[in-house]
């Protein structure tokens, strides 16, 4: 039984880098801008969510509020920042650079240098017993958020006319532009999406790996590991990938905790050698 806690461990993991690798996997595919703030994007949405949980007593309201806000963030920096360097990747890749330091100061200005662990919903606040051992009620509310999420990205991407809009931009911009599809839009559309769903990843992942100042490298790191292992540009890859990062990490550290890093990196080689786009990635 306790190879089913781990794999849940794992399993859980997964779904939380799965969150936060869809938006950047997404941003990439359609932009071509590896976006280094989107650890900022986790970390201001685990602070923001604590001051609202904080501040209301509500849970739910944090998950609303926090990621819309941190999506207006993003929709602002594609639209005034980065829109001004289309296709200029390393213009792109400083001034994301940039800001990724700037908001881990501006966080660190208002909200300390201590770290933080959001408190867990009330409704899942207790354990479950499996096999005589009790297991967190939240941490397999995680995995059903994780995939339903990932259900609605299918749906939405599959399924919805601006989901068709979306591959057609993915596919061929300039044909797309041709036929009358504001891209810019999707452009904006996309990267507030992306930041969103890293930010739903910080409230999220709060309870359970909290914020503190140094925690948007650390998930940016483990983020561009899921996305290069599943395939930039593919939500199939985020999700399987994010769920082989999270029992690599999960069991590496249970095992091997002097090869942490690598358990991790070491597939990543592998998988590369064989497969240069990722697993579901295109050439």
């Amino acid at each position: 039984m306790i190879w089913v806690i781990h794999t849940l461990n794992g399993v859980s993991l997964g779904m939380l880098l799965f969150l936060l690798a869809a938006g950047l996997s997404l941003i990439y595919g359609l932009m071509k801008i590896l976006n280094l703030t989107h650890g900022s994007y986790y970390l201001l949405g685990a602070y923001i969510g604590s001051t609202v949980i904080q501040t209301t007593g509500s849970w739910a309201l944090a998950l609303v509020v926090a990621p819309l806000i941190v999506a207006a963030l993003g929709a602002v920096m594609e639209r005034f920042f980065l829109r001004r360097f289309h296709l200029d990747e390393l213009p792109q890749t400083l001034l994301t650079f940039g800001f990724l330091f700037i908001i881990g100061d501006v966080c660190l200005w208002i909200w300390g240098g201590d770290p933080i662990l959001l408190p867990k919903p009330a409704l899942f606040a207790k354990s479950i017993d499996l096999g005589g051992l009790s297991y967190p009620e939240y941490r397999l509310a995680l995995i059903a958020a994780g995939l339903a999420v990932a259900a609605a990205l299918w749906w939405f991407q599959e399924r919805t006319r601006i989901g068709a809009m979306l591959r057609a931009g993915v596919d061929d911009a300039e044909t797309a532009r041709a036929m009358g599809i504001d891209v810019s839009l999707l452009f904006t559309l996309v990267f507030a999406v992306g930041a969103f769903l890293a930010a739903l990843g910080g409230v999220l992942g709060g309870p359970i790996i909290g914020a503190s100042p140094g925690a948007d490298f650390d998930v940016m790191l483990l983020a561009f590991v899921v996305v290069i292992v599943g395939g930039l540009g593919s939500l199939r890859g985020a999700l399987v990938g994010g769920l082989l990062i999270g029992l690599l990490d999960n069991f590496g550290k249970i095992f091997f905790p002097e090869f942490a890093l690598f358990t991790i990196f070491v597939p990543m080689a592998v998988i590369l050698s064989f497969r240069p786009t990722g697993l579901f990635g295109r050439a």
